[in-house]
Parts: structure tokens; C-alpha cells; sequence
């Protein structure tokens, strides 16, 4: 029998936690504390970044100094190995921590430059679509190797993105992973984005559910909320 994966929601912003306990109400499998990740115990961290890796702001910054800055260049050697130096929003890495916990870091761009703000909700749609999807790779490359994650609110700190929308996108992304395991990040990015209009302007109390590729076009189901 499959093992499901652990998913822990922590963040230290009040408003975050309360828009994550209604959008995640009906799931099992995850638990949202209010408090940082540094505490919660679990085989991989999820933390978002910037296209060039440097942890410098926000939760990056919070998380390099936990681990030491050698986890800052193991990030950016992947990024120059896997991706040619630059991390696209919409992709996301796996790395050692070189810690025991968590075991892995995964790293997922927000936003292009440091300490910008993020790009609307559809760059926390594809930030954490591409987190879930590191850890389908993960676990293709090493099984069972990532049975437990936590996250923090992606886009809600520094990138200023409203709590009910960061919470409503990551449930939308944590039901995607359950439904479908990309190709490649490119197959990732091009369903996401043939859903842009619906992601960016949603109906009112609709509940948004990003859907997986049916054949060559992708489209997007709105459920009433």
C-alpha cells in the first residue's frame, strides 16, 4: 500500500494559519501549526526563493542561517547543474540539507530577484505545484525518501501576496499532486499558465482547483466554494 504524504503548513503569521484551517479543512493529511519550520520535524523543508538562489531575505534567510551557508551553495550549484544557472518560477530543486532534519531542502522560486514582490497568485500556484512536483522526482530518484514535508505561506511573507489567496492556491497545488505527476517542469508551467485568467481572477466564494492535463490543452474547473 502506497504511504501518503505527510504535509505540514507552519507559518508564524496568525492570518496565514487561520486562511490555511479553512481552505484545508477537509484534508487529512495535513496539519497547519502556527510557529516556525525550523521546529517541525520532518524529511523535507519547502522554502521559497528567488530564480538566483541566494537566501538572503525572508524565510531563505531564516533557513540559512539554521543550516549554515553551505546549503545556500549547494542550492545554487543545482541551480547552475539542472538549470543552466537560472531557477524559472515554476520549477523547483531537491537538495541535502547536511542536516538530520529535515534530510532535504526544497527550493522554490516566488520571484526572479531578491526581495521583489511575487508576481500575483500565479506565481504561488507554480511555486508550490513545482515544490509537490520535486518530490514526485525525489522520490522517483531515492523511493520513500520524502515521506513528510512542511511548508510556509509561499508569497505571504515578503512577497506580500493576501493570506486567503496564498491558502486557497496552495490547496489548489497540494490537490494537483495528488492528481497527476508531471513530464518536466516545462508540462508543469504550460498547464498552469493555460489556466491564467481563471488563477488571477477567480469568481467570488469559488474555490479554485488547478486541473491536470486531459490531452494537448489544459483547462481549469471552478468549484463552487
Amino acid at each position: 500500500m502506497k504511504r501518503q504524504l505527510r504535509v505540514v503548513l507552519a507559518d508564524i503569521d496568525t492570518e496565514v494559519v487561520r486562511a490555511w484551517l479553512t481552505a484545508f479543512a477537509d484534508e487529512a493529511g495535513v496539519d497547519v501549526h502556527k510557529g516556525s519550520i525550523l521546529d517541525e520535524q520532518v524529511d523535507a523543508w519547502v522554502t521559497p526563493t528567488n530564480s538566483a538562489g541566494r537566501m538572503d531575505s525572508g524565510v531563505d534567510a531564516v533557513v540559512r542561517r539554521h543550516l549554515g551557508a553551505g546549503i545556500q551553495l549547494r542550492v545554487q550549484r543545482a541551480i547552475r547543474m539542472q538549470f543552466g544557472g537560472t531557477l524559472p518560477i515554476g520549477s523547483a530543486l531537491c537538495v541535502s540539507s547536511g542536516a538530520a532534519n529535515p534530510r532535504y531542502l526544497i527550493s522554490t522560486p516566488t520571484t526572479v530577484h531578491p526581495g521583489q514582490d511575487v508576481g500575483g497568485p500565479l506565481s504561488v500556484a507554480l511555486a508550490c505545484a513545482a515544490a509537490f512536483q520535486a518530490i514526485h522526482l525525489q522520490n522517483a530518484k531515492v523511493p520513500g525518501s520524502v515521506r513528510s514535508v512542511a511548508l510556509v505561506g509561499l508569497g505571504a511573507g515578503t512577497g506580500r501576496v493576501p493570506p486567503r489567496v496564498c491558502a486557497e492556491l496552495m490547496r489548489a497545488g497540494y490537490a494537483l499532486f495528488h492528481e497527476h505527476r508531471f513530464g518536466d517542469y516545462d508540462e508543469l508551467r504550460a498547464t498552469i499558465s493555460a489556466q491564467l485568467d481563471a488563477i488571477e481572477h477567480p469568481p467570488a466564494g469559488a474555490r479554485v482547483r488547478i486541473a491536470p492535463p486531459r490531452s494537448a490543452a489544459a483547462d481549469l474547473a471552478i468549484l463552487g466554494g
